[in-house]
């Protein structure tokens, strides 16, 4: 039954994609294929670039904790620090890692830069498409 479940909604997933980009209706949005690929690639960048930094703080001392009662320390793996680093980015904040020490001003930078740069794609696409 999972499997069933996983399967179609990755194909409504790939068929709503798919009808997103060659419908040609969306040229009356203010979608722009440079653009969000652009935003796509720098947010992706800077997710690697964060994590690589929460794991170097990692290295030397504690920047993450469970938000459990306990309180245990994250382990310092590159895959944690990049799922925290995404879930920053993304402004989802899940709330099961906590930040401490310097890791908390990086991850008030990332969350601001995480809701800033979609903002600036939107405002720049809009003015394109109204000077059009």
């Amino acid at each position: 039954m999972t499997t069933i479940l996983i399967v179609t909604a990755s194909l409504v997933v790939v068929v709503n994609l798919f009808y997103f980009f060659t419908n040609k209706s969306y040229n009356k949005s203010y979608f722009h294929l440079a653009l969000f690929l652009k935003l796509f690639f720098v947010l992706a960048v800077l997710t690697v670039a964060f994590a690589l930094l929460y794991y170097a703080i990692g290295l030397e001392r504690v920047s993450l904790r469970h938000s459990d009662s306990n309180g245990d320390p994250v382990e310092p793996t590159f895959w944690n620090m990049l799922y925290y680093s995404g879930v920053t980015m993304l402004s989802v904040g899940y709330g099961d890692y906590v930040p401490v020490g310097i890791s908390r001003f990086f991850s008030l930078i990332q969350a601001s830069l995480g809701f800033l740069l979609p903002t600036a794609y939107f405002l720049t696409a809009l003015g394109q498409k109204e000077s059009k």
